[in-house]
């Protein structure tokens, strides 16, 4: 057996829950048994990205003990588009 956190990150905090797994379970298999997506049912598992410790990997990715399965939301705006704007701003309060 095995032991993976899965953790959900929202705006006000994040979900996280510890699961026990057998081994050569998947990434799939252990977001589906922390209950999270019953938690919050706006996560849609076909189009959200997930990644074990920062990196980005598929919903087969085989868990190994200790790992952190983390589930990603969408952005809110694209980073490149803020930066672009906040340098607009700065140019317009320039002497």
């Amino acid at each position: 057996m095995i032991l993976v956190d899965v953790v959900y990150a929202q705006p006000l905090g994040q979900d996280c829950c510890r699961v026990t797994l057998t081994e050569g379970a998947t990434v799939g298999e252990a977001i589906k048994r922390s209950g999270v997506l019953d938690r919050h049912p706006g996560i849609d598992l076909d189009a959200t990205r997930v990644g074990i410790w920062g990196r980005r990997c598929g919903l087969a990715t085989i868990v190994r003990d200790g790992d952190r399965v983390e589930i990603y939301r969408a952005l809110q705006a694209d980073p490149k588009e803020v930066r672009r704007q906040r340098a607009v701003r700065a140019q317009r309060k320039a002497p």
